[in-house]
């Protein structure tokens, strides 16, 4: 389902429905109020002025619908959007169950649906955690970092990162039951936890330049994301926006409000 383009679809019909009124059916009605009172000498009584006067319910529910509509459009579209995190690709950054923040502005303004740019603010940085519409399949939301900004050379090789020769600085941290290791990387000045397992071999990748207009991506959780490495990079025109705050987490059963935090 394309949420925005239901958004939208509903925005346009019952603007159009409640502009339809306000220029042509209510100035009717007040007309048919006015002829009948201009047939009686007494006037008419509330009730037949109310039922002349009465908006038919397409009407009634346009005017009522169509302003909080427009806000949620424009607040979604230019503001701010939310997205709930589906996978374990970004883990330990983001848990599958939580509720993120989406800054749509970031990145410069996009018209809803087709997502164009018509105004520039900014482009993505190196380390930023980034929504984008998967390549592959537009209608499916994907959220990875960016590690690889046009021109960049990347390489991935032996659970080590590259960006233009050189390898990107990482600590361990802890060292989990399941040989899963804990580090903290240094992309460039964001730091950040990752995950790898050194008993899964996990992809080797040799170099790549990122094209113009085009990012390399990739999961937190480096030996089970599904990112830049294995399909290759992502468009500008595919960008929805940077993720910013985490606002809610849930799995079933009561939300929890207890985690809410910053993305880093």
């Amino acid at each position: 389902m394309d949420f925005a383009l239901l958004l939208v679809l509903a925005v346009a019909l019952s603007g159009v429905i409640y502009l339809l009124d306000v220029v042509w059916l209510r100035p009717k009605r007040r007309e048919r109020v006015a002829h009948a009172e201009a047939q009686t000498q007494e006037g008419l009584d509330p009730a037949t002025r109310e039922k002349l006067l009465k908006e038919p319910w397409p009407i009634d529910y346009s005017r009522s619908f169509f302003p909080v509509l427009l806000v949620v459009l424009i607040v979604r579209s230019f503001v701010v959007e939310p997205f709930q995190i589906p996978s374990g690709s970004m883990r330990p950054t983001l848990e599958v169950g939580d509720f993120i923040l989406v800054n749509k502005f970031a990145y410069g303004l996009r018209l809803p649906v087709v997502n164009t740019r018509f105004l520039e603010v900014d482009d993505p940085e190196r380390g930023d955690v980034m929504v984008f519409r998967f390549p592959e399949e537009p209608s499916v939301n994907f959220i990875k970092r960016v590690v690889g900004l046009p021109g960049d050379r990347i390489r991935y090789e032996d659970k080590q990162l590259y960006v233009n020769g050189e390898p990107v600085s990482k600590e361990l941290m802890e060292e989990a039951a399941s040989q899963q290791l804990l580090l903290e990387e240094h992309l460039g000045e964001v730091e950040h936890y990752i995950y790898n397992n050194p008993r899964d071999p996990g992809p080797q990748m040799r170099e790549v330049e990122v094209p113009e207009g085009h990012y390399f991506t990739m999961g937190d959780n480096r030996d089970h994301s599904n990112d830049s490495r294995y399909w290759g990079f992502v468009p500008e025109e595919n960008i929805v926006g940077r993720a910013f705050a985490v606002w809610m987490h849930w799995e079933g059963g009561l939300p929890s409000f207890t985690d809410v935090r910053r993305i880093e």
